[in-house]
C-alpha cells in the first residue's frame, strides 16, 4: 500500500516537473518571438554601425522649437523646447556633420541633436539641455557611430539597441529555454530509471 502511494506521488511529481519544463520552453519561445518582432528589426534597420571618434566643433542652443513627444501624438502633446545643435568633426572622414543622440532623435526632429521627453516644467527642460551643451563643450572628444555606407551623413552618440544590448535581451529566454529542456531531460531520465528498476 505504501509502495503504491510512493509511486503515485512520484508520478505526480514527474508530471508537475514535466509541465514546468514545457511551460518554461513555451515561455522562452514566446520571448524569442517578441524580441524578434520588436528589438531585432530596430537593430538591423540602423545604419550607424561603425564606431569612431568625434570632436566637437560647436554646440549651440537655438530658439525654441515645437515637436511632438512621440509619433502619432495629439496636438496637445506638442511642447516647445530649446533646440540644441551639435556639430562635430568625424575622424573617419574629416567631415563636419551634425550629431544626434540616437536614431530616434533624427526621426523625431532632424533639426535638433537632442529631443527631451515631455516634462511639465519647462525650466527643467531648459536646464537639462544647457547641461548637455556644457558637457559637449567640456568633453570635446568622444566615441560616436556613423554610417560606413554613406546613406546617412550624420552621426549618433549612442545606438538604441547595441550589440551588447541585443545579446542581453536574448540571455534570459536562452537561460529559461535551457532550464526547461534540462528539467524535461531529467524527468525523462528519472522515468527511464524507474521503468528499468521495475523491470529488473
Amino acid at each position: 500500500m505504501l509502495g503504491k502511494k510512493l509511486v503515485t506521488a512520484q508520478k505526480r511529481g514527474e508530471t508537475r516537473a514535466l509541465c514546468l519544463g514545457l511551460g518554461m520552453v513555451a515561455c522562452s519561445m514566446m520571448m524569442y518571438f517578441f524580441i524578434g518582432i520588436t528589438i531585432v528589426p530596430f537593430y538591423t534597420k540602423s545604419v550607424w554601425t561603425t564606431e569612431t571618434v568625434c570632436k566637437v566643433l560647436k554646440a549651440n542652443i537655438k530658439d525654441k522649437v515645437f515637436c511632438p513627444n512621440s509619433k502619432g501624438s495629439e496636438d496637445e502633446e506638442i511642447f516647445p523646447y530649446p533646440c540644441l545643435q551639435v556639430w562635430v568633426n568625424l575622424t573617419a572622414s574629416g567631415q563636419e556633420v551634425m550629431l544626434y543622440q540616437t536614431e530616434d532623435t533624427l526621426e523625431r526632429n532632424p533639426k535638433c541633436s537632442y529631443v527631451p521627453d515631455k516634462l511639465e516644467n519647462s525650466k527643467e527642460v531648459k536646464a537639462r539641455i544647457e547641461t548637455i551643451a556644457s558637457n559637449f563643450k567640456k568633453y570635446q572628444t568622444f566615441p560616436c557611430y556613423y554610417d560606413p555606407g554613406g546613406t546617412q551623413t550624420n552621426v549618433i552618440l549612442s545606438r538604441l539597441y547595441p550589440a551588447k544590448g541585443l545579446l542581453f535581451a536574448f540571455l534570459w529566454p536562452t537561460l529559461m529555454f535551457t532550464g526547461g529542456c534540462l528539467i524535461i531531460v531529467l524527468v525523462k531520465i528519472s522515468q527511464y530509471i524507474s521503468v528499468l528498476s521495475a523491470w529488473q
